[in-house]
């Protein structure tokens, strides 16, 4: 069923206190149009799928509904999300966790692949009320035994387009098989083909169905440009030139294009990284961190690389090339504009591409504004990153807590606060944004000093 327009708040609905304590600690206090039309439905223990735009509030809609059928008293697994990338998945987990910040005695446990399963063993010991976690990684755990979902109340598949595609049908399945028949199900995505609506009735029952128009909610300025294949990266440059992005995603087709692309653009003198298949998780971390912060300003991707990413007003997205998926296109999109605020759109494509403007006109209903690029491009005027990014060997293990290091910056270090930018923590590292005239200082100074009464190795990200 289509949305309406919502200004309802949290507090019309029949939810815990303690959810609406969390919820006003957190400053939600209005539901987005898909919170509005999925929570009720939820709530009532239906099955749903829900779609909107990136950015729409789909993680708070299925997380209330599943922290509202835990039995905290129960000490079994009652609740899995399954998403297809470690980003994600470690997005979902966060905002579940602040969601439940007021709920005594919940234990989340997080299933990404690519990691050590020690830690999971560890954390499985005794069964956690909420799984979030990776089709593939899940799925070893229930062979294994260290999973199990006799007792599960709620499956939600989030990027459910992507978990009932061919990536991860197969898995998705098969995890399927293991939940009790008496569950509820949801499904969240940006988009739904066909193709997708029909796997999912094997796995839901007479599911509710939300469609959020983002159309009326983003203000994404979408324009494309036919370019010669031996013009694309001088034309990628021109329009980053021309607008100067403060972040900017591209999209390319294969890894080896994002690779390509990657090199050219910081030959030219940009402020680029790249994210593709080929690069460890650790790497992966620090690539992700730089551009969410700052110190990086181009990221260069492919589809299945971005997928998941959790970036705070991207200003631009660019497609090095259009994708053969008009979904995919909606995907990219998605992107910026969120929540409201303008976004930025360019799109590149050959001669022989026309046909994929054309699919992308049909899925959207929508006429293309192409405009051609000029004879002579722009000279180069790379966007350039004002912010280092610096690192602390020690992190949430070690009890280092953003907090302290601020405290280390401001205080010991004498730093003025608006020149630290955002802090990151992991298990045992700390990433934070320096502005680059009061970089050296920083290092020095966090070098030489103490945080919290103890000396770290610290080091700059390049």
């Amino acid at each position: 069923m289509p949305a309406e327009s919502s200004s309802q708040p949290f507090s019309s609905l029949a939810l815990n206190p303690a959810l609406l304590q969390a919820l006003d600690s957190l400053n939600f206090r209005e539901m987005t149009p898909i919170q509005a039309q999925s929570l009720p439905s939820i709530l009532q223990g239906r099955d749903v799928i829900g779609q909107g735009p990136t950015g729409s509030g789909k993680t708070a809609a299925y997380g209330l509904g599943l922290l509202s059928r835990i039995d905290a008293a129960l000490p079994k697994t009652q609740a899995l999300v399954l998403c297809p990338t470690r980003e994600l998945a470690d997005q979902i987990a966060r905002e579940i966790r602040a969601l439940s910040r007021c709920l005594p005695n919940l234990k989340l446990t997080l299933l990404s692949g690519g990691i050590s399963k020690r830690p999971q063993l560890a954390s499985l010991e005794h069964d956690p009320h909420i799984v979030v976690g990776m089709a593939g990684r899940v799925l070893e755990h229930l062979a294994e035994g260290t999973l199990k979902l006799a007792d599960l109340k709620v499956l939600v598949l989030d990027e459910a387009d992507r978990m009932l595609g061919a990536d991860f049908e197969e898995a998705s399945r098969a995890i399927v098989e293991h939940a009790p028949k008496s569950r509820q199900t949801l499904f969240f995505s940006a988009t739904f083909p066909e193709a997708v609506r029909q796997v999912s009735r094997a796995m839901q029952r007479q599911p509710v169905e939300i469609t959020i128009d983002g159309s009326a909610e983003s203000t994404v300025t979408q324009t494309f440009f036919e370019v010669d294949p031996a013009r694309r990266v001088d034309a990628l440059a021109h329009l980053l030139s021309v607008h100067q992005p403060e972040s900017a995603l591209v999209f390319c087709y294969s890894k080896n294009d994002a690779k390509d692309v990657e090199t050219l653009l910081a030959r030219r003198g940009f402020s680029v990284l790249g994210l593709h298949g080929d690069i460890e998780q650790r790497e992966r971390d620090e690539v992700l961190v730089r551009f969410a912060n700052g110190s990086a300003r181009v990221l260069v991707a492919t589809d299945v690389a971005a997928r998941g990413l959790d970036i705070k007003d991207l200003a631009a997205v660019i497609s090095y090339e259009l994708p053969l998926d008009p979904d995919q296109h909606v995907h990219r999109v998605g992107r910026t504009g969120r929540a409201g605020r303008s976004g930025l759109a360019l799109h590149l494509y050959a001669p022989r591409d026309y046909n994929r403007v054309r699919a992308i006109e049909a899925h959207l209903q929508m006429q293309a504004a192409i405009e051609k690029l000029p004879a002579k491009l722009l000279p180069d005027q790379p966007v350039l990153a004002n912010v280092v990014t610096l690192c602390i060997d020690g992190g949430r293990r070690d009890k280092l807590r953003p907090g302290d290091l601020l405290g280390a910056l401001t205080g010991d270090a004498g730093l003025p606060k608006e020149s630290v930018g955002k802090i990151s923590s992991f298990d045992t590292r700390t990433y934070v944004a320096i502005e680059k005239s009061e970089s050296n200082a920083a290092l020095q100074r966090l070098r030489e000093g103490k945080i919290k009464g103890r000396k770290f190795r610290v080091r700059p990200i390049v």
